[in-house]
């Protein structure tokens, strides 16, 4: 330990013998009591960048855990390979988190190895025997590397290995039979790869699995049944992959998640999919699902996706009203039909989405319940009436979009007591009378869409916040553009369109610096139209009374630039300069030799 502290130049940690001389007390450093023996060293995150103290390490003849984790390591010296190979006592070493590169080590000893851990390094190439000779392994995690050939099979001769980590790098070809020869495998994690091919059957072998990742491949073919045989299995990933065919019925009753999400998938949701008692989060999502959602629903769910599929008849309320666990209903874009029943008022949500359906009716006021609800989007329906006030009661809410309906009715005032509203999208319905004269006090709001609307009168101070969009168009709005809107220095979209405003552009919108869209298209105005920079887009096209079509201002150029730029007048004055001296230039020319051949021809007359 005395070679090894003076070889570790970090100001991080201090191991000085001097002022503290029993190691068993240096901090990252745990010792056996009994024989005060040095068990573990943990230099995880102090910014190690020389690799040169490693065999050093190896000395150290009781060491049985070494974690290097996040630090700058580029390199596993040979010499720490062949002196540590040798410590039988030796189960751990976390490399994970450095800067290490080129192809994986050789590990020949190490008999007691346990736990390898290479993840998150610049590792590459092809994996065959480097870790074949490794007897005692139990878990594996080559994670975020770069990683290339097929997935390796060849993992150490261990009876005991539970755990093998291979995502995030580059392996292709197909998912290996002989994976099923390591029995006792608990979790697989093959994500983030470029496997392709089915899932082989004989994975149904694996009857000690708990946890299968195989997302964000490009595995085809049917989910195999064979994985239901399963039944300790808790989580089953593998969305994002071209999955085809139906979802197998029958599902382990153990199971806590599974997400099948953005593959093919096609046929009806199994009627007992969602049922297991223990199962907490479902995403179905983005695929070609179709029938109706189950009834029978676990009381454990907390998120429930089925979005993007072609499920249609009614939402199974009462079902889902029952699930008190429930945080996040996403089940947009379907053909869902009927009313947005008041029983979802008693769920505990805190996001829900049932944008793009055909659901119709109104909007339940019992939805002002739901008092922890972040995020509502109702878009894209046929939801008709007036919008509740109970809903501008939810305080927590930050994300309201109910447009492209066909609700009536005025904006209610209360809606500005939505204090951490981020987004508000009223957009294409019958809402009429004025935005409230309140709205300014929306501290938080970022975007407010409301166009396509009946809404007239005067436009108050809008929020100071707002950045992403301010979206007026098709309305009822007329009179002056109001001066008021020159507050708005972070706005990026103002849209103005399709309504009666009248008198001039106001010169302020040339202030507002991150502006990149003004729209006022179709309306009365009149006037010059103010220059703009490049990077703006202005359409003012439809006002009668503009007088200047120009509305983009050329790209800047530097002064030395300007000063070489001439008008048009300049460029024909010089032109018709240049021509005068051109042709005075060929008449004197011509009288020259015109003088030239008769002094000649009188010479040689003269002879």
């Amino acid at each position: 330990m005395i070679n090894l502290s003076k070889s570790l130049n970090v100001t991080s940690i201090s191991w000085d013998i001097n002022e503290e001389p029993n190691p068993c007390l240096w901090k990252g450093v745990s010792c056996n009591p009994p024989s005060s023996s040095v068990i573990q060293i943990s230099l995880s995150g102090v910014f190690l960048s020389s690799s040169d103290f490693l065999p050093l390490v190896c000395q150290i003849e009781s060491l049985q855990s070494l974690d290097v984790s996040d630090n700058r390591l580029s390199k596993i010296p040979s010499g720490f390979l062949s002196d540590c190979g040798k410590l039988d006592g030796l189960k751990l070493l976390n490399f994970s988190y450095n800067n290490l590169e080129g192809s994986l080590p050789v590990f020949v000893g190490f008999a007691g190895l346990e736990f390898l851990d290479l993840s998150h390094n610049r590792l590459s190439g092809p994996i065959d025997l480097e870790l074949d000779g490794l007897v005692g392994l139990r878990s594996l995690n080559l994670s975020a590397n770069h990683f290339t050939g097929s997935v390796p099979t060849r993992l150490g001769k261990s009876k005991v290995f539970k755990v093998l980590q291979l995502s995030m790098n580059k392996f292709h070809g197909i998912i290996p039979v002989d994976i099923v020869g390591y029995r006792n495998l608990t979790l697989i994690d093959f994500s983030a790869n470029n496997i392709s091919g089915s899932v082989p059957d004989r994975i149904g072998e694996l009857s000690k699995l708990e946890v299968l990742i195989l997302s964000s491949n490009s595995l085809s073919g049917e989910i195999p049944r064979s994985l239901w045989n399963i039944t300790s299995l808790t989580r089953f990933a593998a969305n994002s992959n071209k999955f085809n065919g139906p979802i197998p019925a029958g599902i382990p009753k153990h199971l806590r998640k599974l997400d099948l999400s953005y593959n093919t998938l096609t046929g009806s949701i199994p009627s007992g999919l969602l049922s297991p008692l223990n199962l907490q989060t479902v995403d179905l999502s983005n695929n070609g699902l179709s029938g109706s959602i189950p009834t029978a629903l676990s009381p454990s769910l907390v998120r429930l996706r089925l979005g993007s599929n072609s499920l249609d008849y009614v939402i199974p309320t009462a079902a889902i009203a029952a699930l008190q666990n429930l945080t996040y209903l996403e089940l947009e874009n379907n053909t869902l039909t009927g009313l947005i029943s008041p029983e979802l008022g008693f769920c505990q949500n805190l996001l829900l989405n049932l944008a793009g359906n055909q659901l119709s009716g109104s909007l339940p006021v019992e939805l002002g319940n739901l008092s922890h609800l972040q995020v509502l989007k109702l878009q894209f329906n046929k939801l008709a009436g007036e919008i509740p006030i109970q809903i501008t009661q939810l305080s927590n809410l930050s994300i309201l979009n109910i447009s492209w309906n066909s609700l009536n009715g005025s904006i209610p005032p209360s809606v500005a007591s939505l204090k951490n509203l981020t987004n508000m999208n009223l957009q294409g319905n019958n809402l009429s009378g004025s935005i409230p004269e309140n709205i300014g006090s929306m501290t938080s709001l970022m975007e407010l869409q409301l166009g396509e609307n009946h809404l007239s009168g005067d436009i108050p101070s809008m929020p100071t916040t707002l950045q992403i969009a301010l979206n007026l168009s098709s309305n009822h709005f007329e009179g002056h553009i109001p001066e008021t809107l020159s507050r708005l220095t972070g706005l990026e979209i103002l849209d103005l369109s399709n309504n009666k405003f009248s008198g001039e552009i106001p010169t302020f919108f040339q202030q507002l610096g991150a502006l990149t869209q003004l729209i006022l298209s179709n309306n009365q105005l009149s006037g010059e139209i103010p220059k703009f920079g490049s990077w703006v887009f202005v359409n003012t096209s439809g006002n009668e009374g503009l007088t200047n079509t120009s509305h983009t201002q050329p790209p800047r150029t530097s002064p030395k630039s300007e000063k070489a730029k001439m008008s048009c007048a300049e460029i024909i004055f010089l032109a018709v300069v240049a021509a005068v001296f051109a042709v005075g230039g060929f008449t004197i020319l011509a009288i020259s030799l015109l003088g030239y051949k008769l002094v000649k021809k009188k010479k040689l007359i003269a002879l």
